[in-house]
């Protein structure tokens, strides 16, 4: 993906599996990614906190960027079906997502279970910048990444 891995830090929900947490790091690790640091989340959130199952805090347009090359396509394929798989890991309903986080700016992208193909590409084309706060979800109606907390911002 570059030449230098991109660091990230994994939080998991304390509900995901050993298997999953394995799963996540090596589809990470294929897209270039090192993941220096893997914890477990604690009980408590707060009530604007997203109930993710795994949280990746890592240098977001770098790696967004870097997914679009050719020599990533199959560790791509492999991170979006780790993706949709552990949307189902944890039993209790509804399904959790997976949460890119941007390191620097804390910019929140949202990876809900079942998205289209076509929010992938999106997302792998989306200038970050463009955006002031999040969390960045797919809206499937409109066809589009966006953040309701920016545009009721104006």
């Amino acid at each position: 993906m570059t030449e230098a891995p991109l660091p990230a830090e994994l939080l998991l929900d304390r509900d995901a599996s050993d298997d999953l947490r394995h799963e996540l790091v090596s589809a990470l690790e294929g897209l270039g990614v090192r993941t220096a640091r893997v914890r477990r989340a604690v009980d408590h959130r707060g009530a604007a906190d997203i109930p993710w199952i795994m949280l990746a805090s890592l240098p977001l347009q770098a790696f967004l960027s870097g997914l679009g090359a050719e020599a990533v396509k199959d560790s791509y394929t492999a991170f979006k079906n780790v993706v949709r798989r552990s949307s189902g890991e944890a039993d209790p309903a509804p399904p959790r997502p997976l949460v890119l986080q941007d390191r620097g700016t804390g910019l929140r992208v949202v990876l809900e279970p079942g998205l289209p193909g076509e929010a992938y590409d999106q997302l792998l084309r989306l200038d970050l910048t463009g955006f002031g706060e999040g969390p960045l979800h797919y809206d499937r109606e409109q066809g589009r990444w966006r953040s309701e907390l920016d545009e009721a911002a104006g």
